[in-house]
C-alpha cells in the first residue's frame, strides 16, 4: 500500500468538508450519502441503474453521470452494493481513476472476499479500506451506529473524522482488511441463530396454547443475562478453561434433550434442536460433561 501523505490523496482532509463519493444508492448507499450530507461533506452519488437517489440530490448530493466522474469528484469514495461481484465489476474498470484516492467498500461478503480486494487495491498502489455496517439503514449517521474499518491505518487515521459522519466511533480494528468482514460474520452468526431460536420458541409456545404477546415478557428476562454470559463464554473460550461454577454441559444438554422432545411430540421442524444435541454429545462424549457450556466449542472448531 502506498503510504497516505497530501501528496498521494486528491483532498486534504484537514483543509475543511471532505468531499466524498459514494456509489451505490440502495437503501444503505443512500443513507450513507443523506449522513455524509448532514455532517456538510459534499457529496457525490452514482448508482449503476437510473432511478434511484432523488432523496439524496434533493438534500444536496450531486448526481454523477458515471462512475469515474464520480471518483474523480472526490479524494474518499465509499463503495456499497449488493455483495463483492457487484463492487469488484464497478471498481475493476476504475483503478485508474481511483488512484491518489481512499477507497472504503462497505459492501457486506465474506473476510475471504475482502482479502481478495484488498489484494487487487495493492496490486494497484491504492489505498484501501474494507468495512462493515452493523446497524440498519435508519441508524447510520447516529451516535449509536456502529461502523467496523479495517485495512490501511493511515487512510483510517487521515479520513476517520469524515467516516465518523457513519456512525460515532467509526470503529478500527486492524490492518487485516478480513478483520471487518470477519466481525460482521461472527455477529450476524450470533444473531440469526438467536433469532432462529426466538421464532421456534414462539412456535413451541402457540404449538402449546399460549400465545407469543404472554411469554415475550419473560423472553426478555433472559435476553437480560446474557451480556455478562457473552463475557464469560468468550474468556472461556479466548483461554481454553472450562472449569466453572454452576450448571455444567451435562446439565444443560439435559435441557436441550427435553427441549426436543417437547418440540417432536408437537410435531415441529426440530433440524436445529438435532443439530445442537448432537454438538452436546460428542462434546460429552470427549470428556466435557462437568465443564461450561463453552466447552462445545471443541467440537464446533475441531476441524478449524
Amino acid at each position: 500500500m502506498i503510504p497516505m501523505t497530501r501528496a498521494n490523496t486528491t483532498t486534504d482532509p484537514t483543509s475543511g468538508p471532505t468531499p466524498v463519493t459514494v456509489l451505490g444508492l440502495g437503501d444503505m448507499g443512500r443513507s450513507l450519502a443523506r449522513a455524509f450530507v448532514a455532517a456538510g461533506h459534499p457529496t457525490t452519488v452514482w448508482n449503476r441503474s437510473p432511478g434511484k437517489g432523488e432523496d439524496v440530490v434533493s438534500l444536496g448530493a450531486v448526481r454523477a453521470a458515471s462512475a469515474e466522474g464520480a471518483v474523480r469528484a472526490s479524494g474518499l469514495v465509499v463503495v456499497c452494493l449488493t455483495d463483492y461481484d457487484a463492487s469488484d465489476a464497478v471498481l475493476e474498470p476504475l483503478a485508474g481513476a481511483l488512484e491518489g484516492r481512499v477507497l472504503v467498500n462497505l459492501t457486506s461478503d465474506t473476510p475471504a472476499r475482502s482479502r481478495q480486494t484488498a489484494a487487487w487495491a495493492e496490486k494497484h498502489s491504492l489505498a484501501y479500506l474494507d468495512g462493515a455496517i452493523m446497524v440498519p439503514v435508519d441508524v447510520v449517521g447516529s451516535a449509536e451506529a456502529l461502523v467496523f474499518h479495517s485495512g490501511d491505518r493511515a487512510a483510517f487515521e487521515a479520513h476517520e473524522p469524515t467516516l465518523k459522519a457513519l456512525g460515532e466511533p467509526a470503529t478500527f480494528l486492524g490492518e487485516d482488511h478480513g478483520l471487518a468482514a470477519a466481525y460482521d460474520m461472527a455477529m450476524l452468526d450470533f444473531f440469526y441463530g438467536a433469532m432462529g431460536g426466538l421464532v421456534h420458541a414462539l412456535a413451541l409456545a402457540r404449538a402449546e396454547g399460549i400465545d407469543g404477546a404472554s411469554l415475550a415478557p419473560y423472553l426478555n428476562t433472559i435476553a437480560a443475562i446474557l451480556p455478562p454470559i457473552a463475557a464469560e463464554t468468550a474468556e472461556d473460550i479466548d483461554t481454553r478453561s472450562y472449569a466453572r461454577e454452576g450448571a455444567n454441559l451435562a446439565m444443560m444438554a439435559a435441557s436441550v434433550d427435553h427441549i426436543l422432545h417437547t418440540a417432536k411430540d408437537r410435531r415441529l421442524d426440530v433440524s436445529h434442536l438435532a443439530a445442537l444435541k448432537g454438538v452436546t454429545d460428542r462434546a460429552i462424549a470427549k470428556g466435557h460433561g462437568p465443564d461450561s457450556w463453552s466447552s462445545i466449542v471443541e467440537v464446533i472448531a475441531a476441524g478449524h
